[in-house]
């Protein structure tokens, strides 16, 4: 049973957040010098040995029970082969902007499935119209002009690409809540190495061995594989088993507000009030969704 977050788990929440919200803007810049299954083959890779070599200086075992096994396969495909590519790939043909804020769906997908399927995440009217709120504070950062069209004769396809990536998180975040009990680190680990055994010759046969490439997308492909991608996923993993997949969902409230705060810093972008309106909306939707009224087992 999921249990009441923790200050830890909000911490570990909202770096969440910034990690994956720097990844879209490190997604772009690595796909000017790979190709798109390269770029989640070589994150997914460099992943799995960050997360390796932590687990054997920390001395932890990795299980070898066939039940463990099977569900760090299904993480490894829904929370990293599939959405690792469908995502790169799209990015060819959508604006990083469309890409982060899909995310913002992954809530909604994870509330129907914990719903049937996650003892103690049944949804409350409060819990539900707080991730509304959410959703709404998103519907006015993405605002008029953000979502603009690229021209791409296959944008459309990779619009639907992004939300099937959203849609295979989700399944990824009930896969990990239902897992008997393991160590996240020793989990983690399995599922990297499944998505590497899928991905990395998936990449090689499609686009062959990588030409040598920029410090510029060589160093963005280095932060996805250590952040975005293994940290990242040592963090999911903790949040999921210790407070469960409807709070590790708010995450993705964070990740456009945290796309659109490093474009301010780094590119210099104009923060309009329209984006501090947004925030505001978005911080209300979680305060409600984590309230008291938010917690009571009333269901919808």
């Amino acid at each position: 049973m999921p249990s009441t977050p923790t200050l830890s788990n909000w911490i570990s929440l909202i770096t969440l957040g910034l990690i994956w919200g720097a990844s879209f803007l490190g997604i772009a810049i690595a796909l000017e010098g790979f190709a798109p299954l390269s770029v989640a083959a070589g994150r997914i890779v460099i992943g799995a040995l960050t997360l390796t070599a932590t687990a054997a200086i920390l001395g932890i075992r990795i299980p070898i029970q066939r039940d463990i096994w099977i569900f760090a396969a299904a993480m490894g495909v829904f929370s990293s082969a599939l959405p690792f590519f469908l995502l790169s790939w799209s990015q060819q043909h959508v604006t990083s902007g469309f890409a982060g804020i899909s995310m913002a769906a992954i809530p909604l997908f994870v509330l129907g499935f914990a719903h049937f399927l996650v003892p103690g995440e049944q949804l409350s009217n409060a819990k539900a119209g707080g991730f509304m709120l959410g959703l709404l504070g998103v519907g006015v950062l993405i605002g008029p002009g953000v979502l603009a069209f690229t021209g791409s004769e296959l944008e459309t396809l990779a619009r639907l690409g992004c939300l099937a990536a959203a849609l295979s998180y989700a399944v990824g975040s009930i896969v990990t809540r239902r897992c008997p009990d393991v160590h996240p680190m020793a989990f983690g680990v399995l599922a990297l190495w499944v998505a590497s055994a899928i991905m990395l010759p998936a990449a090689l046969v499609q686009e062959g061995v990588p030409a040598m490439a920029g410090p510029r997308p060589a160093l963005a492909l280095l932060f996805l594989g250590l952040l975005p991608t293994g940290l990242a996923t040592l963090l999911k993993i903790s949040i999921i088993r210790s407070a469960g997949p409807s709070f590790l969902a708010q995450v993705n409230y964070h990740v456009p507000v945290w796309s659109v705060l490093l474009g301010v810093m780094i590119l210099s972008e104009q923060l309009s009030p329209r984006i501090l309106l947004a925030l505001g909306i978005i911080i209300s939707g979680l305060m409600v969704s984590r309230s008291r009224f938010g917690q009571r087992k009333q269901t919808i």
